[in-house]
């Protein structure tokens, strides 16, 4: 499908199951903090992309489904330009 990601839930549970170090089989469904910032770590990676999550974003990933909800919005977002900061015109009186 044109703009999906890359990204299902076989690819969030593997990622899991690495980081648990047991057979994607044995992975649950329900998601901590130390497994939700692995995922963000690697979903970044694998897609050489900044994944900007709101505390609203984050606080609603509870289930391996909630992240891939989350994720696949956030990747097929436009992304903002990158580089220096616009310049500003400063006025002679300050």
């Amino acid at each position: 499908m044109a703009g999906q990601p890359d990204l299902d839930r076989a690819d969030l549970v593997a990622m899991l199951a690495e980081l648990a170090g047991k057979p994607a089989a044995e992975v649950g469904d329900r998601i901590g903090s130390m497994e939700l910032a692995w995922l963000v770590h690697l979903v970044e990676q694998r897609h050489d992309r900044r994944l900007d999550l709101t505390d609203d974003q984050l606080a609603g990933i509870r289930t391996v489904d909630d992240a891939l909800a989350v994720f696949r919005a956030c990747l097929t977002a436009p992304t903002a330009p990158h580089g220096p900061p616009a310049p500003t015109t400063a006025t002679a009186d300050g």
